[in-house]
């Protein structure tokens, strides 16, 4: 093939492609599915959520290694495992990796054992991934964000001074340049609010302080090429449920339906996030990146909330929606641009077709944390499958599987399960990570009772012991960090 210049010739070039392409990272859930469109894709893993069954998903055995604090920490263990690297060798060709998140350091083990790291460099995405720089890129491609100011903060007092100047009001959302919105996000409305986060705050070189306002979360992945930016659908949020996760506004799923937004909001948000992705490549940046936006609810504003350099928690819903088996996952764009290969896309024709509300059908995804405050250790956990509901709402295991196009109808969906058997259980850990047709949330964007029967039905067939002793000090602890 000598140019890409469709979608046809874009599927043909991966269904015939000769290259190993591995996703190195805890799990395989960010970009699981992938290797079904991709010939030669696989994945290294840390956690094996598919108990050895699943074909493409290489897990090798565990060794004596410092705790983990980072998702960065699993991929360079495994970058440095005897069995991961005479694995890469022994599938031979000229490989290439992708990861969920790396650091210099990632950079340098992929060199060591010849892999080529197909994503913009760690120095890059680590700039991009600035809250505040995100605030700037944004105003250089004429994307808004809420009201905001981006300054040192040295006390209440002088908060309230900044939020006086730049007329934001008494009631502020104060953020870090990193982290997850569960953690770094501090909504500041009395002296006494302030005073529980004083030391984030303070100890901060520069935090975003923005006005409150009344708003709908929402999510849109993207792929900056050199043919322009490619924009999936507009996915909505579930965040702060309290049923999975005990962070306060933390990131717990998301929905992706027709109607989930007025069709000015969804048109508006998919200008905003090809006009970001084209400042993005005017910065050096280029491939997959995901884009938070706030919908403020009163006037219908659409502003800009984040930006996550990478893949993320919504990559799955994205390259599984409707638009994707009409044409192809978002994410093969992304390997296109760093594959080498020519190619000239009409990327105007692309994004228009995208757009029509019936390439867009309904699925949702929770991710169920341990949300008690107790610590044990697991000591029986539901297998990754297929699940049923019956009509009183219980919840049964039904067969194995790793796809989640399996699901037949709404009483029936997927798990793939995160903490095991043997792993601890302890507040914040991630259990597994649900998929069912259809919508978990009602019109008041709170769970329904379709998936908080889901969700206790799952937790059903999880039970712990109390720790007595730690036979091994390096016992794997998924959940302790952001992993997916």
């Amino acid at each position: 093939m000598d140019i890409i210049r469709n979608v046809s010739d874009l599927n043909l070039f991966f269904h015939r492609n000769e290259r190993p392409i591995y996703f190195i990272s805890a799990t395989n859930f960010n970009l699981n599915g992938i290797d079904r469109w991709v010939r030669r894709f696989r994945h290294i893993n840390y956690i094996d959520c598919f108990d050895g069954r699943h074909p493409n998903v290489f897990v090798p055995a565990k060794l004596p290694h410092e705790e983990f604090e980072s998702i960065e920490d699993i991929n360079n263990y495994l970058l440095q495992h005897k069995a991961v690297i005479d694995y890469i060798e022994r599938n031979g060709g000229n490989p290439a990796a992708v990861f969920l998140m790396f650091d210099e350091k990632t950079e340098e083990l992929c060199k060591e054992i010849g892999l080529d790291l197909w994503f913009p460099s760690a120095a890059l995405r680590t700039r991009c991934d600035n809250k505040m720089e995100t605030v700037r890129i944004g105003n250089k491609a004429g994307v808004p964000s809420v009201p905001n100011a981006l300054e040192k903060v040295d006390s209440y007092e002088h908060l309230m001074q900044i939020a006086e100047r730049h007329g934001l009001g008494q009631h502020l959302v104060v953020q870090s340049a990193f982290g997850d919105s569960g953690h770094t996000t501090f909504f500041i409305s009395s002296k006494a609010d302030f005073e529980q986060h004083a030391n984030d705050i303070i100890n901060d070189p520069e935090v975003k302080i923005m006005k409150r306002i009344n708003c709908r979360g929402a999510t849109l992945e993207a792929v900056a090429t050199r043919s322009g930016t490619l924009v999936g659908p507009l996915l909505t949020e579930v965040v702060g449920a309290s049923e999975l996760t005990p962070y306060k506004g933390g990131w717990c799923g998301n929905e992706v339906f027709a109607g989930a937004f007025t069709e000015e909001v969804r048109l508006k948000a998919r200008e905003l996030a090809m006009k970001f992705g084209d400042q993005l490549l005017e910065e050096g940046y280029r491939g997959y990146f995901d884009l938070d936006f706030l919908i403020d609810k009163d006037t219908n504003e659409v502003y800009l909330g984040e930006l996550n350099p990478r893949i993320c928690g919504a990559s799955p819903m994205t390259n599984h929606a409707a638009f994707a088996y009409a044409d192809a996952p978002l994410f093969l764009f992304h390997l296109m641009e760093f594959s080498g290969v020519p190619y000239e896309l009409d990327t105007k024709t692309l994004n228009a077709r995208w757009a029509e509300p019936h390439f867009i059908d309904s699925w949702s995804q929770v991710v169920i944390k341990h949300v008690e405050s107790n610590v044990d250790v697991v000591t029986h956990a539901p297998p990754s499958g297929i699940y049923r509901m019956s009509e009183d709402g219980a919840v049964s295991y039904h067969r194995f599987d790793y796809n989640r196009q399996a699901i037949d109808s709404e009483r029936e969906a997927f798990f793939q399960r995160i903490t095991g058997p043997g792993d601890y259980r302890y507040e914040g850990a991630d259990l597994g990570i649900l998929i069912t047709r259809g919508r978990s949330m009602n019109d008041d964007f709170r769970l329904n009772l379709r998936a908080r029967d889901w969700i206790g039905g799952i937790k059903k067939y999880y039970s712990g012991a109390p720790i007595i002793s730690t036979p091994d000090m390096y016992a794997p602890t998924p959940g302790s960090f952001k992993i997916l």
